[in-house]
């Protein structure tokens, strides 16, 4: 029932109870959708019925007058005609493959039944017939349409009620699958449940509900999950975790890995992820590092399978080899390994920059696309976000036309555009995955679904003004904190930092849930910087 249109299906049926899922599900296929509408209808009492013979309303009154299921079909060719439960379901099966033939000969016996069962003329007989055979060819197994109903019923159930949970396992249960992690990741976001980054200290293999403060449960990315690291790999990395304890650095966690195992690549996914930041370290800075410590600690494996052991071994692999200092990786390379690698952005989004416009009075919220005033048909309305896909058709006159999906901090939503706006925006270049776009849209509603979408025109790409972010000389510092992963000694890092490079540049400090609320501080007179490559590179993993 996840689908879109499904759950708009869902809302205009108002279902009260699990045998309208059953007939939902059954209903909701290419052919028997037409009926939906007709259905929808007679239950909001705007359509009465009219059967051709009582006994049609024993057999299909429960379903507003349509066959939904085989079993209706063959319980009306028993009642009405006198068939053996044999006989009706040939007479299903000859209805569906519609072999004139077999039909002919089905509807002669048929006929001559309805006249012996209930004294039904021939004429009345065969447009009974008529009925039931338009139906059969779209009927369902009603057992098997229940058995997906229970499901669904079960699993609504779950997440009304133990919606972190629920979304854990739905989440591990998809853990293979970076592209599917994204679109729950985005459902936990709906429901106000944060996903926490990966870490090689507090996650287990799959997803997992963890405590975030005091009543507030939040899930875990789970170790497995991330691409190209290996189920086993992580295995391994948990059970040593339990067995001796936190792992202390980069260096710490090679060193207590079988190099075999857990080896160079492996190591790189963890750094790129996000899953080793806990270290403190810069990613820039580990990942220079990653060979390094994998040699070191695969030569110190080799020694202690030949039994021979440096005199200070413990000590030399308890401290970090030697750390160059290295600036951080600008926000959109870490960003865009962070979705390569999990499926979607955990330390931040490209759209953080433009948050404060995206989120004004400026433009529309494209996940509040329902609740937009379409009195007026005319109307245009101003929409922002994030290029997430670009798919160029052409028109059966050979005229192309693109759709795309565009993403803001409330959702995504497809946007059609016709040649007369998509042509001269794809020759300008701006187009493209991960392009920051306004547009003008024309909201229509789907006459089948009742969802709304938007044909999009001029479309241009979003600037900023001079100064407005961080990564502009002329603009404020800017460094995000996420409520739930940072702590006292974050605050108290950044405050030191600041306190040894003091300048005239002033320092806005953005608290972030992750759930995409967020709070901006400005920073006192006290704390303004001299911008500076060892500024950035101390602060580099809170910059914006």
């Amino acid at each position: 029932l996840e689908s879109g249109g499904m759950t708009e299906t869902c809302r205009r049926y108002g279902i009260r109870r699990i045998d309208d899922i059953t007939d939902l599900l059954a209903l909701y296929r290419p052919g028997a959708m037409q009926f939906i509408h007709e259905m929808i209808e007679v239950k909001e009492g705007r359509k009465e019925v009219k059967y051709e013979h009582p006994l049609l309303e024993q057999i299909c009154g429960d379903t507003y007058g349509v066959m939904i299921y085989q079993e209706q079909v063959q319980n009306a060719a028993k009642l009405l005609a006198g068939y053996t439960l044999g006989g009706a379901d040939i007479l299903r099966r000859a209805m569906g493959k519609k072999k004139q033939s077999e039909m002919d000969k089905q509807r002669a016996t048929f006929v001559e039944g309805c006249k012996a069962e209930n004294d039904i003329e021939s004429g009345l007989a065969n447009r009974i017939f008529d009925k039931i055979a338009s139906f059969a060819g779209y009927g369902f197994n009603k057992s098997h349409s229940a058995c997906y109903a229970h499901i669904s019923y079960w699993t609504a159930y779950l997440k009304a009620n133990f919606p972190v949970e629920f979304m854990a396992a739905l989440l591990s249960n998809e853990f293979s699958n970076t592209d599917k992690i994204g679109v729950f990741v985005s459902e936990c976001h709906r429901m106000d449940i944060e996903i926490l980054p990966p870490d090689v200290n507090r996650s287990q293999l799959r997803f997992a509900p963890e405590e975030i403060r005091s009543g507030k449960m939040a899930i875990r990315y789970g170790l497995a999950a991330i691409k190209n690291v290996g189920e086993g790999a992580m295995a391994q990395s948990i059970a040593e975790r339990e067995k001796s304890g936190p792992f202390q650095s980069l260096d710490d966690f090679t060193n207590r890995q079988d190099s075999k195992v857990v080896n160079k690549r492996i190591l790189e996914n963890l750094v790129l992820s996000g899953a080793m930041d806990w270290t403190r370290e810069t990613r820039a800075g580990m990942h220079e590092r990653v060979e390094e410590v994998t040699a070191a600690a695969s030569a110190a494996q080799r020694d202690r399978e030949s039994g021979q052991e440096a005199l200070f071994a413990d000590e030399e692999l308890a401290s970090p080899l030697s750390k160059k200092i290295v600036p951080e990786w600008p926000k959109e390379e870490r960003l865009e390994k962070e979705k390569e690698l999990l499926g979607y952005y955990v330390t931040g989004h490209p759209l953080d920059k433009y948050r404060i416009l995206l989120n004004s009075d400026r433009f529309c919220k494209l996940g509040l696309l329902d609740d937009l005033d379409l009195s007026d048909r005319r109307a245009r309305f101003p929409f922002a976000g994030m290029i997430r896909n670009v798919e160029q058709r052409l028109t059966r006159k050979g005229k192309p036309f693109g759709i795309l999906i565009i993403e803001d901090f409330t959702g995504s939503q497809e946007v059609l555009c016709w040649g007369e706006s998509y042509t001269p925006a794809r020759d300008a270049g701006i187009l493209e995955e991960g392009r920051i776009i306004a547009l003008k849209g024309e909201v229509t509603v789907d006459d089948r679904t009742e969802s709304r979408k938007i044909v999009g025109s001029s479309l241009k790409e979003l600037k900023l003004r001079q100064g407005r972010n961080g990564n502009n000389g002329g603009g404020p510092l800017e460094l995000s904190l996420w409520v739930s992963r940072s702590g006292v000694e974050d605050l108290k890092e950044i405050e030191g930092v600041l306190a040894s490079h003091p300048g005239k540049t002033p320092v806005l400090l953005h608290l972030q849930s992750g759930t995409g609320k967020r709070a901006t501080i400005e920073c006192g007179d006290q704390f303004r910087v001299e911008r500076s490559e060892a500024l950035s590179s101390a602060l580099g993993r809170w910059m914006d």
